[in-house]
């Protein structure tokens, strides 16, 4: 190991120690990169970092980034998740855990409408967590699918985290919004099977409603559930079906979701100034602090890898032994406590260049390997202490839910997250046979 080498491990570990201070990653990265690029680059730096910046901000997907999140920001003000979610919940809550089962759906749904995780999860915690915990439901339960639901919105296509990855590793995001559709329908097949198998041992944690309780029965209550899931639809098949069939690339498929969004909320006449202005400005704050943090990540991986650090991380798991499945299992491992400490998106733009020679020498599949990267990543938004997911419920549960019951209640779908993971990587076919149907190759 040379002395640059060891400077760029050094450079790595004082950004973890800023991260856990308190830090905001974008300024720490920055900051590290600037430090280090001046003492041990002089003023070629400052050219460097220019070429740094420009070549992550001409790409063209990334413009996708604010218009999807503001398509999601305009649903959220639609309730749409509101008509849905109440429907099911009459349609399943006859049955142990038929809140939870809607819930769950209600998710996966509204995950394919926006591709970000904050307006599923805060909307599903205002609707569903008093909705169960009024009829007795496990407080660590309510609030633990509900963060893991919600969640699914940052694999589900349109997903805001597969449009920064593929500008990363240099792929079509079409094939990976492809590639991650079922790992994200099994992700939730499984919190449902969590879900039947824990009603029918424990009744007591998910109670099934009283047939008074069903203001509504019948052919009437399946038409109604039709009705309300017309509109969710609608935008899924704009968005999803444009791109997977080859009508629009993600980027236009981004705007298009963006105008049948306001269709929407026009439709249920919540298309005000005072909403739009609302949903421009939560865009406007998101987008930026992704921006923020690509062009710090940009200089510091310039500075890092200037030193040799990526290819003495390189080296460290090309010699691992056990063959080419334990080294992916050390890189997911190490991403996996990354996300314990730092963003999905600083993770992202840190680690994942430096990865991806190795998965190259390796020969493993670039499609599967960035489904499993993302995969992995939506357990940083259950994992504490910096799990957004978390600090969303905590932020818009019911006073008497305390930080302890979530953290307590998602547990079980860290490891049901785990098991997906573990899946995809044991049959690949989940992920590479809807991008090879649908687009080929």
């Amino acid at each position: 190991m040379s002395s640059d080498q060891i400077v760029a491990i050094i450079m790595m570990v004082l950004l973890l120690g800023m991260v856990i201070c308190g830090i905001h990653l974008a300024f720490g990265l920055m900051f590290m990169a600037i430090t280090f690029g001046l003492i041990f680059m002089g003023a070629s730096f400052f050219p460097m970092s220019m070429l740094g910046f420009f070549g992550t901000m001409e790409s063209e997907v990334l413009i996708a980034v604010p218009l999807f999140v503001f398509m999601g920001t305009i649903l959220e003000k639609t309730e749409i998740a509101e008509g849905a979610y109440q429907s099911l919940h009459e349609i399943f809550g006859k049955i142990r855990g038929g809140l939870a089962f809607a819930t769950i759906i209600t998710c996966t749904v509204f995950a394919a409408c926006t591709g970000v995780i904050a307006a599923t999860v805060t909307t599903m915690t205002l609707l569903a967590v008093p909705a169960m915990l009024k009829r007795k439901y496990d407080k660590g339960l309510a609030t633990g699918l509900v963060c893991a639901g919600g969640s699914l919105g940052i694999l589900i296509p349109p997903s805001v985290m597969l449009v920064m990855y593929g500008p990363i590793a240099n792929l079509s995001v079409a094939r990976l919004f492809a590639g991650a559709l079922f790992p994200g329908l099994l992700l939730a097949f499984l919190y449902m099977l969590y879900i039947g198998i824990g009603a029918w041992l424990k009744p007591h944690m998910a109670p099934a409603i009283t047939e008074n309780e069903l203001r509504i029965k019948g052919r009437k209550l399946w038409s109604k559930a039709a009705l309300n899931m017309l509109p969710a639809m609608f935008l899924i098949i704009a968005v999803l079906g444009s791109i997977i069939g080859g009508i629009a690339t993600p980027t236009e498929a981004s705007g298009v979701g963006s105008f049948a969004a306001l269709i929407l909320a026009a439709a249920y006449r919540k298309l005000t100034y005072q909403n739009v202005k609302e949903a421009a400005y939560s865009t406007l704050i998101v987008t930026t602090m992704v921006l923020f943090i690509i062009m710090g990540a940009a200089i510091f991986n310039s500075v890092f890898l200037f030193l040799g650090g990526g290819e003495l991380i390189k080296n460290m798991l090309m010699n691992l032994p056990f063959g080419k499945w334990f080294i992916l299992f050390t890189m997911m491992f190490i991403l996996f406590i990354g996300g314990f400490f730092i963003s999905y998106q600083g993770l992202l733009f840190i680690l994942v260049p430096i990865f991806l020679p190795v998965v190259a020498t390796l020969g493993f599949d670039p499609i599967w390997f960035g489904i499993l990267v993302c995969v992995n990543l939506q357990m940083s938004f259950l994992t504490p202490p910096f799990a957004y997911a978390i600090f969303f419920v905590k932020g818009a549960a019911p006073p008497e839910v305390k930080t302890s019951d979530i953290y307590r209640g998602v547990i079980p779908f860290v490891f049901l997250q785990a098991v997906g993971l573990v899946s995809c990587i044991v049959f690949p076919e989940i992920i590479l046979w809807l991008p090879r149907v649908t687009l080929g190759g």
